[in-house]
């Protein structure tokens, strides 16, 4: 796979192959483009479950806080809560994109992904942001910031069935605020069992 050049990723932006809005010209880095803080957050209420059951929907596991403009978002350390990026993004299908931290942020504790930093070609919509204090002092967070960038990488060949298509299970497309998981609903397709074989 060969990433982009920021001429590339203003030509495609230009011919709304890829699309982020807001854009601003001044947030296109060498080969990714910086994306924003949003002003929601989904934080966790550890007093409703006794764990987190990865087979069930646990609808009031978390809740919604949405700071004003100018209002900081206390991230305590050992905190885990799921943001969001100011930004919409769309994908064509021939390109994959990385999300990931800004370095400077990095070295403050700031961690904005555990596991969601890949976004399939076909992808539409906020991206969930993994929001984990690692230091030993809460940090705070404002929005508008610049919270990470995003590179792209251009496949072998368009793919066939892009993220949202029919059959694949597509969980978040479209998702315009922090979107707790849907894990759950992979217990309900029809899935292989431990030692089954394939």
């Amino acid at each position: 796979m060969t990433v982009l050049a920021d001429r590339d990723i203003r030509a495609r932006i230009e011919a709304r192959q890829i699309v982020i809005e807001p854009y601003d010209p001044g947030d296109l880095q060498p080969s990714s483009v910086d994306l924003h803080l949003d002003r929601s957050f989904r934080v966790f209420r550890n007093n409703r479950y006794p764990y987190i059951d990865v087979r069930q929907a646990q609808p009031d596991l978390t809740e919604m806080v949405t700071v004003g403009e100018d209002e900081g978002f206390i991230l305590h350390p050992g905190e885990f809560v799921l943001g969001q990026t100011l930004e919409w993004v769309e994908l064509p299908d021939d390109l994959v994109a990385r999300l990931e931290g800004k370095s400077s942020l990095g070295r403050l504790g700031l961690l904005i992904h555990s596991t969601a930093g890949y976004v399939d070609p076909g992808w539409r919509g906020n991206l969930t942001l993994e929001l984990s204090n690692v230091s030993n002092l809460p940090i705070a967070l404002y929005p508008g910031m610049r919270v990470g960038q995003i590179s792209f990488l251009v496949l072998s060949s368009p793919v066939e069935r892009p993220y949202g298509s029919p059959g694949l299970g597509s969980k978040y497309q479209g998702q315009s605020e922090p979107t707790e998981s849907a894990f759950h609903r992979d217990f309900t397709r029809t899935r292989r069992g431990p030692g089954s074989r394939r």
